[in-house]
C-alpha cells in the first residue's frame, strides 16, 4: 500500500463518519417518538454497513458523493436547534451589558475590607 492510498482511504473514512453522524442527527428531526428514531437509526446503520466491504477507491468516492447528495436532498427543512445554540430561540436573548458596567462573578465572596 502506498502512502497516497492510505491517505485517500483515511479521508474517505472521515467523510463517511461525518456523513453518518449528520444523517443520524437528522433522523432525530424526522422521528416524532424515540421508538421511531431507534427503528430509523437501525435502518440507517444497516444501509452504511451494507457497503462496508467495498474496497475500490473510485467506487467508494462515487458512493459517498451519491449518499451526500441523497442526504442533502432529504434533509429536514426545519431542524431542531438547541435553544441556547446559535440559531436557537434563546441565543443572545440576554445581550451583553453596555460598556462601563462591570459584572462581578464572585457570588457573595466579596472582600469585606
Amino acid at each position: 500500500m502506498s502512502a497516497s492510498y492510505v491517505a485517500r482511504r483515511a479521508a474517505q473514512k472521515e467523510r463517511v463518519r461525518i456523513l453518518y453522524r449528520r444523517a443520524l442527527k437528522d433522523t432525530l428531526n424526522w422521528a416524532v417518538h424515540r421508538h421511531l428514531f431507534y427503528q430509523d437509526a437501525s435502518e440507517l446503520r444497516e444501509r452504511f454497513e451494507a457497503n462496508k466491504h467495498v474496497e475500490d477507491l473510485d467506487t467508494i468516492d462515487r458512493m459517498i458523493a451519491a449518499a451526500e447528495a441523497t442526504y442533502n436532498k432529504f434533509r429536514h427543512p426545519d431542524p431542531y436547534i438547541v435553544p441556547w445554540a446559535p440559531g436557537g430561540s434563546k441565543f443572545t436573548r440576554n445581550p451583553t451589558p453596555p460598556a462601563g458596567i462591570e459584572i462581578v462573578y464572585n457570588y457573595g465572596k466579596e472582600d469585606n475590607d
